[in-house]
């Protein structure tokens, strides 16, 4: 309930900045953002679908990919010792300034797109998990060892479950930053995807549009949020939540 109230008074709230002396192409009225979503929707649902499949296969590769790295780094320092470098530096570079570089190699299809996903996902996932694998209690270590446990179960039974919180961390923080690489992507070379379609709706002054492209990318993005949340919520259920983590 206080969320809809919230809700309600931003609307109520950009509804009456409206009728000030900001133009329309500035800042259009929720009605006429409503009306823009009304009358392009089905055009609208296929950039949705587009973007959504670039949101979705760059978070499940980026993952992937970081948890990888991860447990490579912790089973070898000589590869902690080469890769944590290569990561860190790989997020030191503005991802406005690699986009084109992978629009180049890529192409302008789904793979430029899905790669400047992976590449804005994955540093919080290696960084989480590895973490989470690091401080895993050595006393526990131990008594699998002495209990005759193999590396895998060790692994299976010890580090994974000990890591798993910092990882659930990794992933909320990975599906809030999934849309950012697809729109980047998107904005640099593409002809398809809700950042293409905003990029066009800007340059054409149809605000309106734009506004309704932006709602469907913020709704997508707290639905993605949402089910990584509960996913994560289910899988490490011993682990304590605060209250205010969800939405």
């Amino acid at each position: 309930m206080k969320r809809l109230t919230v809700f309600a008074g931003f609307m109520l709230l950009w509804w009456l900045i409206t009728f000030s002396a900001i133009p329309a192409f500035l800042l259009p009225s929720p009605v006429a953002v409503a009306q823009a979503f009304w009358n392009g929707h089905a055009f609208l649902l296929h950039h949705t679908l587009i973007t959504a499949t670039e949101m979705l296969c760059g978070l499940l590769l980026g993952v992937l990919l970081g948890a990888l790295l991860a447990l490579a780094m912790i089973y070898s320092p000589r590869v902690q010792r080469w890769l944590m470098p290569v990561v860190v530096t790989s997020q030191a570079i503005p991802v406005f300034a690699l986009a084109p570089l992978l629009v180049l190699w890529f192409g302008f299809g789904i793979s430029a797109k899905v790669a400047m996903a992976v590449l804005v996902i994955f540093f919080p996932v290696v960084s989480t998990f590895y973490d989470g694998l690091r401080q895993v209690n050595g006393d526990y270590l131990d008594l699998a060892r002495t209990m005759g446990a193999s590396r895998w179960a060790q692994l299976r039974h010890v580090r994974l479950m000990a890591a798993l919180p910092a990882f659930g961390s990794g992933l909320r923080m990975a599906a809030v930053i999934a849309p950012i690489g697809a729109i980047i992507g998107e904005w640099v070379g593409s002809a398809e995807g809700l950042g293409y379609l905003m990029l066009n709706a800007n340059a054409r002054m149809q605000t309106d549009l734009c506004f309704a492209a932006l709602f469907i990318l913020v709704v997508l993005t707290v639905l993605l949020w949402k089910t990584v949340d509960v996913l994560v919520r289910r899988l490490v259920f011993w682990a304590p939540e605060p209250p205010s983590s969800s939405i």
